[in-house]
């Protein structure tokens, strides 16, 4: 799609209609619909179970979803196989981490690109995740599963991004970290926004997201709860009292 067909389409870059997911007969999206606007960071919110990451996952291609759409860039991509679509630009960094741990982190980050045959591209955008994550340097011939959790995590990230994306999906990347790197790691995910990557969170830390968020739809036993403007939505007594520890 153009820039100016872009632009026409009101910076529209991801539109869910309708969508329902299933685990055999189970339901575990219902008629989910949601937008990501072309420079957002939109998140998804809810408590365990709420249908956030199946949501991603089937954004993904990993799972087929039995009704509705998902359009991408103008084209629809219900169905389309997982690698054509980091191929279309949607790349994800997936709850727990999912690194290779016997591999170094230079090898995990070259996974990264592994639809790209741009050499000199791959080269800049390796510099920038390492810039980014200035530990991976440090630890760029380290065997990735010796690694700290949240150096675990700033791989994942950095993996996601040797893709090259236009969508940046994210998978409950503050899981299990310490306060400080939690900071560290929403501060990255604005600087990713502010360097031209839309993203698409998934977080149970309902008040980091909702600081960094332009926009946050609320799941609940996989169907839409609330959506709305993030700093809204982070005043509202009923997220606040569900999400936000009162």
């Amino acid at each position: 799609m153009s820039d100016v067909m872009t632009e026409a389409a009101g910076g529209l870059m991801l539109s869910i209609e309708d969508m329902h997911v299933y685990y055999g007969n189970i339901a575990a999206v219902k008629g989910l619909s949601l937008t990501v606007n072309h420079g957002e960071i939109v998140t998804l919110i809810g408590s365990n179970g709420a249908g956030k990451s199946t949501t991603l996952r089937t954004i993904s291609g990993l799972l087929k979803p039995k009704k509705g759409s998902i359009t991408f860039l103008g084209r629809p991509i219900n169905g389309v196989a997982g690698h054509e679509i980091v191929g279309r630009g949607i790349c994800q960094s997936p709850e727990g981490r999912r690194i290779f741990p016997r591999m170094t982190v230079e090898e995990n980050l070259d996974l990264g690109a592994f639809l790209r045959k741009d050499k000199d591209g791959i080269a800049s955008d390796k510099e920038r995740v390492l810039t980014l994550f200035p530990r991976l340097q440090e630890r760029i011939a380290q065997k990735a599963g010796t690694m700290s959790g949240g150096e675990q995590q700033m791989l994942a990230v950095g993996r996601a991004l040797i893709g090259r994306p236009k969508l940046l999906l994210l998978d409950e990347p503050s899981m299990g970290l310490a306060p400080v790197l939690v900071d560290l790691i929403f501060d990255t995910i604005a600087t990713i926004r502010e360097q031209g990557t839309t993203i698409l969170l998934v977080e149970q830390n309902a008040l980091a997201a909702l600081r960094i968020a332009d926009r946050a739809y609320v799941l609940e036993s996989g169907s839409l709860k609330l959506s709305g403007k993030a700093s809204d939505l982070a005043k509202d007594p009923e997220v606040v009292n569900a999400y936000l520890g009162g």
